[in-house]
């Protein structure tokens, strides 16, 4: 069985983007060493669980959507609009897994956020 490792975002303004995902969520990145343009994601603590990954520049309509975990909706609801990016799909349950949103970031790029709370209804 295999799953999910890595993440590339792709985007049309990497500039904008690592600021988007940055002040939104805290995330820590930064320019590869390499020859390419690949900035490298560190979503969190290796003590917890999740996946890295990395934000490049868009070749063709290439897009993806990863979920996000976060302590609230709410809350990053809030700072997504703040930094620019939109809520497509509003807070709404996920009996037995939690609360999820759909989202778009700057580039326009789809992705969720998702509260997890195995009581949700």
């Amino acid at each position: 069985m295999s799953k999910v490792i890595h993440f590339e975002i792709n985007v049309d303004n990497p500039d904008r983007a690592v600021k988007f995902y940055s002040s939104v969520f805290g995330w820590k990145i930064d320019k590869w060493g390499g020859s390419m343009d690949y900035w490298l994601v560190t979503a969190g603590p290796e003590s917890e669980p999740g996946i890295n990954g990395a934000i490049m520049p868009r070749n063709g309509k290439l897009t993806t959507v990863n979920t996000i975990s976060v302590d609230s909706v709410e809350e990053a609801s809030k700072a997504i609009e703040k930094a620019g990016g939109k809520i497509t799909q509003p807070k709404m349950p996920i009996p037995g897994i939690g609360y999820f949103a759909y989202c778009l970031d700057t580039e326009g790029n789809a992705f969720g956020i998702l509260k997890p709370d195995m009581s949700a209804k």
